[in-house]
């Protein structure tokens, strides 16, 4: 193995890899590409639904790709490669739960929603509800969803950037979140969701591909011999990587977050509206379908991969090294391609990763501008009566003030693991929209009270409890280590939220009006399952 590796068990904890100049050139050449392509994109952007949706016009293989790239976040490469490669078997149970939940998603949601809808989540859960109160509520779920993760993205380019360029003060990563979200604003206002996609198929081509590479490159320094990674990854780390408990079994407290945490990552998926909000830009159920094949091999593909890139940088690069560099445990990846591949390789692995940041947050930046200018501006406040330049105003208002909040809010979240970070916003997901999504669609007795009570009580509690959580303050890895608020012992506050809004969603429609648009309700029976009228507007 050590003919195949850069020796970089000379570096000392902390110290720089990598060439500045190669990575910022690199760096350039993958902005000039994207932005040319957001560029050519905007020249098409003229209506509403251009801005939204592409104008519907993407084939089942493209949109498998664009959806592949925004699910596959930076939590996926960098935050799971990192958890692995410093706790091992929990560290992969992010990939496992990742997995799943995707699966979840298309099996329950998926295409119901995609034949329901036309912009956004809110499309269909107030479809047969009182229109204004469930918009607001959904737009508002909505928001909260893409500013989480916004955050964690924010906090996963400043930890990278920050190592490519040896940033190690906390003002320095903050201008470098700073410039990724300015970057991101412009992405958006320029392409709309058409720059936004195209930018996506790109850099899911570029992730699945690097990490392929990457981990042919482990695999042969390990004449194939994945039990010997296994065992160098053991020996090299001083921890029993192989065996479940070190980072969720050393209390009960421990475990029952490890259980949260497998809920939220498991149901998160069905309720994420910038996921959930590709299946739009397809014209038919079919293309959908299609689309669906793809995204499943690509994102399948992908979290089997990260098992050799976790316990290929415990192996050969070591958990002190990792932890040591400026993203810290984020930090595994691209330290394991310079490892392989010395300062080019390491200069294109981190563009990948860069990519793959830029390209989530800008289907994020997306997703909250449409959310609000059309279920808040359109919907509540104009009574649907907004003209579409007015609405394209507004959505790229929002697009600039989403921006400068994950900035802020990035910076402040900047050196937490961004897995973990991410699974916070599925929690919300969860909690706020799925049980909402899931009696909408299924049960016929559902209102909009049972609504309401649902996504408010679900977004509520599950903001309230991160904010009383360990996740927080009241350790050395909180957001706020010098303060000391924690009175909710969970990291992760799924186990409580989920069940929470799904009792309240049952509570609120006994107490609510029964059967109040019964018209309604029979025609998104039919919509859902057909697909028939999906583009006619809904405004009712």
């Amino acid at each position: 193995m050590d003919d195949w590796l850069i020796n970089i068990n000379e570096l000392t904890p902390g110290e720089q890899v990598g060439s500045t100049l190669l990575n910022m050139v690199v760096f350039g050449v993958f902005i000039v590409i994207t932005m040319t392509l957001v560029l050519r994109a905007s020249k098409s952007t003229k209506s509403t639904k251009d801005f939204y949706t592409g104008g519907s016009t993407f084939t089942g293989p493209q949109n498998g790709f664009a959806i592949a790239g925004d699910y596959l976040s930076a939590a996926s490469f960098l935050g799971i490669a990192g958890a692995i490669a410093i706790n091992g078997y929990d560290g992969f149970l992010y990939s496992i739960g990742f997995l799943v939940a995707w699966l979840v998603a298309l099996l329950l949601v998926a295409e119901l929603m995609r034949n329901t809808g036309r912009f956004t989540m809110a499309d269909v859960l107030s479809f047969r509800l009182n229109q204004r109160p469930v918009r607001m509520a959904a737009a508002l779920a909505t928001l909260a969803v893409c500013l989480f993760y916004l955050i964690a993205q924010m906090a996963g380019a400043g930890g990278l950037v920050a190592l490519l360029l040896n940033i190690n003060d906390s003002t320095g990563q903050a201008i470098v979140v700073a410039a990724v979200g300015l970057l991101m604003i412009v992405y958006v206002l320029v392409g709309g969701m058409k720059g936004t996609t195209y930018v996506q198929m790109v850099k899911a081509v570029l992730l699945v591909g690097g990490v392929l590479i990457m981990c042919l490159f482990v695999l042969v320094a390990v004449r194939g011999n994945f039990s010997a990674l296994l065992g160098e990854a053991v020996a090299n780390s001083g921890k029993d990587l192989l065996s479940p408990g070190l980072q969720y079994g050393a209390t009960e407290t421990s475990k029952l977050d490890f259980i949260s945490l497998s809920i939220a990552l498991v149901f998160g998926t069905a309720g994420l509206p910038h996921v959930l909000m590709r299946f739009y830009t397809v014209p038919t159920a079919k293309e959908a379908r299609r689309s669906v094949t793809w995204a499943i091999a690509l994102i399948g593909s992908f979290y089997l991969f990260t098992l050799v890139l976790g316990f290929g940088a415990a192996a050969m690069v070591g958990s002190d090294v990792i932890e040591a560099a400026p993203g810290g445990v984020n930090s595994a990846a691209p330290l394991l391609a310079f490892a392989l591949g010395g300062e080019i390789f390491l200069g294109i692995i981190s563009a990948v990763a860069f990519a793959t940041i830029l390209a989530v947050v800008a289907g994020l930046a997306i997703t909250a501008s449409a959310s609000f200018a059309h279920d808040i501006y359109n919907g509540v406040i104009k009574h649907g009566q907004a003209t579409e330049k007015d609405q394209l105003r507004v959505s790229r208002i929002t697009v600039v003030v989403i921006g400068i909040a994950s900035i802020i809010m990035g910076i402040g979240a900047m050196g937490q693991n961004i897995a973990f970070l991410v699974a916070l916003a599925f929690a919300i997901a969860a909690s706020a929209n799925l049980p909402t999504i899931l009696y909408s669609l299924f049960w016929k007795r559902f209102n909009t009270t049972g609504a309401l009570f649902s996504m408010y009580g679900g977004l509520i509690s599950t903001l309230l409890l991160i904010a009383l959580s360990p996740a927080v303050s009241g350790s050395e890895k909180s957001m706020i280590p010098n303060m000391d608020f924690a009175l909710f012992p969970l990291s992760n506050p799924g186990i409580v939220s989920i069940p929470l809004a799904f009792l309240l969603g049952i509570i609120g429609t006994f107490l609510g009006k029964k059967d109040e648009f019964p018209q309604k309700r029979v025609e998104m029976e039919v919509r859902s399952l057909t697909g028939v009228g999906v583009e006619k507007t809904i405004n009712h």
